[in-house]
């Protein structure tokens, strides 16, 4: 037997394995649907990238979704308009005022994250949003524009069928814990940091 021969057997067999064990790990799961509560978070970039990510997956099965932008007030950016092209399926609340640091008006951010709260959970009353995203929950959570527990208690008690994608850095212990699944985005490096600023099409 030739030694690339010998090597695609190995190959072949090494495979054949890694195949039974993966279809045992999938047949072993029971649960066929359930809508979950996701959470992008960490230092790195991509988390509400990611979060527009599933929503184009979840548009190409022409599902309603709901987008609530926490922080991001009237930025013109790229998703927004993309999105805005299917307006019988999305529905995009951007009420935020922009960054803490930007506002400098801690009554005023307080009072736009209610309201963007109480915009989320209409939508999550709502029985025709299959998936909702609340961009920059966290951000609102972390400087205690809006009260922890009950956040959490809201998240945790949806509906069984939706979806809830939140994202932000330093997403709160009780959120991680009540999550289906939790990604965070670790920073390795930014070009930032060199000095290039934020970009059309990359960053907005």
């Amino acid at each position: 037997m030739s030694a690339e021969s010998e090597s695609e057997r190995r190959h072949k067999e090494k495979m054949a394995k890694r195949k039974q064990v993966q279809d045992a790990e999938v047949a072993s799961k029971t649960i066929r649907e359930k809508g979950l509560l996701i959470v992008h978070t960490g230092p790195g970039k991509g988390k509400s990238t990611a979060a527009f990510g599933l929503i184009m997956r979840a548009l190409g099965h022409e599902w309603p979704i709901g987008v609530v932008q926490f922080i991001k007030g009237a930025w013109s950016t790229g998703e927004r308009k993309a999105l805005e092209r299917f307006p019988d399926l999305v529905r995009w609340h951007s009420m935020g005022e922009g960054f803490t640091w930007e506002t400098q008006d801690r009554a005023r951010d307080i009072a736009a994250a209610e309201a963007a709260w109480a915009k989320a959970k209409e939508l999550m009353a709502d029985p025709a949003i299959r998936l909702l995203v609340l961009d920059e929950l966290n951000i609102a959570l972390r400087y205690d524009y809006l009260p922890l527990e009950a956040v959490v208690d809201t998240l945790k008690n949806k509906r069984a069928d939706l979806h809830v994608v939140v994202t932000g850095r330093n997403a709160k212990a009780e959120l991680i814990e009540a999550a289906d699944l939790v990604t965070e985005m670790t920073l390795v490096k930014h070009h930032f940091a060199a000095g290039v600023k934020a970009q059309e099409g990359i960053e907005f």
